[in-house]
């Protein structure tokens, strides 16, 4: 178990490097390099001279949220209208109007959250050109929205244009990627067919049903984008999503390659390499305290064995025994460092404590998170350490050359409250009333983790479901849908906001007194920040949830 979480762990993080140097040449060439001018030729052809212009950071935003709102209308055409569409073999029906807002606002905003099962409800149509169109091109206005955070912090007046960042970040970076792990898993045993569902007669002369489709494509991008989405409705439990330990440990590693490779893009466009080393850092130690904390503690038999001939035996309650407990606690940890989402065992059944470390990581969500967006999440945390470092030491705080003013501090804790508020607000509105109580399939202290946790996956793009909810309603469909899009683009705008105002004032130079923001003190600054503020934030409904689940477990 030792040698998969270090496999898991550090073969991504090796690779990132080569990864993140390759993503900054290809998303921010040199203005002379051929490269760049042969592609933005080529894109000006397509999206017209609109995709050259240079754009400030307010100008960047209302492109980039002009392409949202047309990406959520043409996909909820298609789920409205996938009966009348080609590429239905299994003759699927439109959806009701609540999901198809659900499952539009989730897949735009990078979350996945489903409420419906793919391989009933979806047909390849809309798997495809709507929701696997959908996890590219949201994983790229991740990763665009990050390149102008960092040409920002670089010191330009302008952070690029969003359209020009936004394809060559789904061509040339997102697209080759998912077709080499489409082709590995095509390999590893997963199906690729525009068949409809198989009929099989089984030994005892029953007939079933065996769904099938174009899995492998979705499966690739839907772990590179850390989108989560499963073709079907098992995720990643199932054997033609995950079929072998391969398989899952290459599906795993996919999960957290681009998010750690952004954070040394970001240096290289900054020009900051030290400075992404630290947040390297921080993002690693909280990663593998995680990854330790869900495999230790999943390592301990469930409660509801006790007294049976396997009560010493690790938690095997919902898990497959493909990859066994270990690996599903691992995949837990990393689906839900990154807002991946994705799953492959039932965070239902993990023991209680364990299923607070991915409830932990949604709430930080810093520790790598989503394509791109993870690192802007840690932006804020990085703005607020340096602003209490400079009140404590009495001098102006300032990051890369800006000073770190009233106006960046009013609009970094707006960002830091945001969160929070969605989680509590919603969790404290579904569990004090029907429109959660009465869905929920089990009482006490885990019936309100399971509605916490719904939250927490919206509030923080995740995706991944803690389930045991009847969650297909339109209250459901509608809040989530709601806190899914609130929780994406208020953490995107505003930290913009706050880069585009430092880029605005001038540098200051370097002294004595500077808080150096690339050594291990500023590091442990972070990691501080990270955890004493989530800490804070969050504790009380912790102890509410999986601690009180534990103790009620541990007294019976």
């Amino acid at each position: 178990m030792l040698l998969l979480v270090v496999l898991v762990l550090l073969l991504p993080a090796l690779l990132s490097w080569p990864l993140g140097q390759a993503m900054a040449r290809l998303i921010d060439p040199a203005e002379t390099s051929g490269y760049g001018r042969l592609t933005s030729r080529f894109f000006s052809k397509i999206g017209g001279e609109g995709a050259l212009e240079e754009q400030g950071w307010k100008s960047y935003l209302v492109s980039m949220m002009v392409f949202n709102v047309l990406m959520f209308a043409f996909v909820a055409i298609i789920l409205a209208m996938q009966h009348s569409l080609p590429l239905n073999p299994d003759g699927k029906g439109p959806l009701e109007l609540s999901l198809i807002f659900n499952t539009v606002a989730s897949f735009v905003t990078n979350t996945n959250l489903q409420h419906y099962s793919g391989e009933v409800s979806m047909s390849y149509f809309s798997q495809l050109f709507g929701l696997m169109w959908l996890q590219f091109v949201s994983a790229a206005t991740g990763i665009a929205a990050l390149v102008a955070l960092a040409r920002a912090l670089g010191g330009k007046k302008t952070v690029g244009n969003f359209y020009l960042d936004l394809m060559r970040t789904a061509f040339f970076v997102l697209l080759p990627l998912a077709l080499l792990v489409a082709l590995l898993l095509l390999a590893g045993g997963v199906p690729m067919t525009m068949d409809g569902a198989a009929v099989a007669h089984t030994l005892e002369g029953a007939t079933q049903t065996i769904a099938r489709g174009p899995v492998a494509a979705m499966e690739a991008i839907k772990q590179l984008g850390t989108n989560g989405g499963g073709f079907f409705g098992p995720n990643s439990t199932h054997p033609f999503e995950n079929p072998s330990f391969l398989t899952n440990m290459l599906e795993c590693m996919s999960i957290v390659l681009i998010p750690m490779a952004a954070v040394w893009m970001f240096g290289r466009i900054t020009g900051r390499m030290r400075d992404a080393a630290v947040i390297f850092a921080v993002m690693m130690a909280l990663l593998v305290l995680k990854a330790g904390a869900a495999v230790w503690l999943e390592g301990y038999p469930a409660a509801a064995l006790s007294g049976l001939p396997v009560e010493l035996a690790s938690n095997l309650e919902g898990k497959e025994l493909r990859f066994g407990s270990g690996a599903g606690a691992l995949w837990a940890a990393v689906t839900t460092a990154t807002s991946n989402g994705s799953v492959n065992c039932m965070h239902d059944s993990l023991n209680p404590l364990t299923g607070l470390v991915p409830l932990a990581g949604m709430w930080m969500n810093v520790v790598f998170g989503g394509v791109g967006v993870g690192l802007i999440n840690m932006f804020i945390f990085i703005i607020v350490g340096v602003f209490i470092c400079g009140m404590m030491v009495g001098r102006t705080p300032e990051y890369f050359g800006r000073k770190v003013e009233t106006p960046e501090m009013t609009l970094a804790l707006l960002a830091l409250l945001v969160h929070p508020a969605l989680i509590l607000g919603g969790t404290a509105l579904f569990a004090a009333t029907p429109l959660g109580a009465a869905t929920v399939l089990n009482t006490g202290a885990h019936g309100f983790t399971e509605i916490l946790y719904e939250f927490t996956s919206a509030a923080a793009n995740n995706g991944s479901g803690f389930e045991g909810l009847g969650d297909n309603t339109a209250p459901w469909n509608i809040a989530t849908g709601l806190v899914m899009l609130l929780g994406r683009y208020i953490p995107i705008i505003l930290p913009l906001a706050i880069a585009g105002s430092l880029s605005a004032k001038k540098p200051v130079p370097v002294t004595a007194g500077t808080l150096r923001t690339d050594t291990l003190l500023f590091g442990l600054i972070i990691l501080g920040s990270v955890v004493f503020i989530g800490a804070l934030l969050f504790l009380p409904v912790a102890v509410l949830g999986p601690v009180a689940d534990h103790l009620t477990a541990v007294m019976h």
